[in-house]
């Protein structure tokens, strides 16, 4: 890119005009900011104030003005996955199977997700390496010392959650927390200490999480502790929702299925689409309830991690994870809204509200011209057939006829014959 010239101030005053003309709410119109961009070779350099000041050859003040007044506006940008085209269409698809038919509402809601559970890893260290925190001014401010800030400690969790069910009036009939289980195993410590002899087995964390150890957790641990947890009445077929890396198994694996179907129980593994973190109650805000949590009390060992972690996932509100869940079908709606892109904003649904006027919705709904318009698409890009389950479910209720016609007559066209 050519040296920036330094800009007049007809030509700032133009290029301000220019991207305010047609704004909405602060925000200029798709296209302009590029354009600017490609035309004075300035506006990237506006992540703080006084970049910007000096970018556009104005005072601070003057920049404090505009965001006081909303013609500019401060914005935190998150980098998202990149989507292929294949991952859109698996999104938008996702989304989709997680409606059915309201027959006493007569539309297309959400399904209650009651028994899908959803697992997850993550990391969980012993502190923060900066850490904010609010002292009287005579406190001393607190001194943290660690050897290698690469080397906190840190043991990572598989976290398994569902959905919590209550009762009609209002009290809770199961929490939806299975448990948080972390990666250790026991090993003999190597040298003599003040503290412990040599040999003596302690608790450390598993650094190589392999398919063979997320294989053992499951078998061993996550599904005994839903079979042990699982509400009496509630439906034994359970769906196990998990990401798509590596060390995860499949559902046909052998050693599973001997056990997920033992017992009365039907338990499935299933994959939810690939880069997508919002589909997963962990991602979108179960972690970072439960890590606020655990930052809140202090940690000097491994040990104390580990049932600090495991309170705080204890402590954590059923109706917090209800809210999280009533959050990813927002989710799942702007999912369908922008045809399996992730570029959206996390909707605010105002839940404690709703809740103090007793008005939250069991499951969020979906209208029909959407669901409609989400399965032409699907089947404009091939990802959608006349003998599809999804369009069976689905089709009728959201007024497809012309697409079940239209896509007969191009089957009958090619000779083949339609059931």
């Amino acid at each position: 890119m050519p040296r920036r010239k330094d800009l007049s101030s007809f030509e700032r005053v133009v290029t301000i005009q220019s991207l305010l003309e047609g704004s909405k709410s602060g925000k200029p119109d798709r296209g302009k900011i590029t354009a600017a961009v490609q035309k004075w070779s300035y506006l990237s350099k506006r992540s703080t104030i006084r970049r910007l000041a000096c970018g556009i050859k104005c005072s601070k003040s003057t920049v404090g003005r505009w965001i006081k007044y909303g013609l500019i506006r401060a914005h935190s940008n998150a980098i998202k996955s990149d989507l292929t085209a294949p991952n859109k269409l698996l999104r938008l698809r996702f989304s989709l199977e997680a409606l059915e038919y309201d027959m006493i509402l007569r539309s297309l809601t959400f399904k209650s997700m009651h028994n899908t559970i959803h697992i997850d890893e993550k990391w969980f260290y012993i502190t923060k390496s900066a850490q904010r925190f609010y002292l009287t001014p005579e406190e001393i401010e607190p001194h943290r010392t660690c050897k290698k800030k690469k080397l906190i400690t840190n043991v990572m969790f598989m976290c398994d959650v569902c959905r919590p069910v209550f009762g009609v009036d209002g009290s809770r009939l199961f929490d939806g927390k299975i448990e948080n289980f972390p990666f250790t195993e026991l090993v003999p410590t190597k040298r003599n200490s003040k503290n412990r002899a040599a040999g003596t087995m302690e608790w450390k964390p598993i650094q190589s999480i392999t398919k063979q150890v997320v294989k053992d957790c499951l078998i061993n641990q996550i599904v005994p502790a839903i079979k042990a947890k699982w509400p009496a009445n509630a439906s034994k077929t359970i769906y196990i929702q998990q990401d798509n890396v590596r060390p995860h198994i499949q559902d046909s694996d052998p050693d599973f299925r001997a056990i997920a179907s033992a017992d009365g129980f039907d338990i499935h593994l299933v994959h939810q689409p690939p880069n997508s973190p919002d589909t997963n109650i962990n991602d979108l805000g179960c972690f970072r309830a439960i890590q606020s949590l655990q930052t809140e009390l202090v940690c000097t060992n491994m040990d104390d991690l580990v049932n600090v972690v495991i309170n705080s996932c204890n402590e954590l509100s059923p109706n917090t994870l209800n809210k999280v869940f009533l959050s990813m079908q927002s989710c799942m709606v702007e999912i369908l809204k922008v045809k399996g892109r992730n570029s959206y904003k996390i909707p605010h649904l105002w839940n404690d509200a709703l809740i103090r006027q007793d008005m939250l919705p069991l499951n969020l709904q979906v209208l029909s011209e959407l669901v409609r318009e989400c399965i032409s698409y699907l089947i404009g890009n091939g990802a959608l057939s006349i003998n599809d389950t999804l369009m069976k479910e689905l089709g009728v209720h959201a007024g497809c006829t012309d697409e079940i016609e239209m896509m007969v007559r191009h089957l009958q066209l090619q000779g083949i014959e339609v059931m």
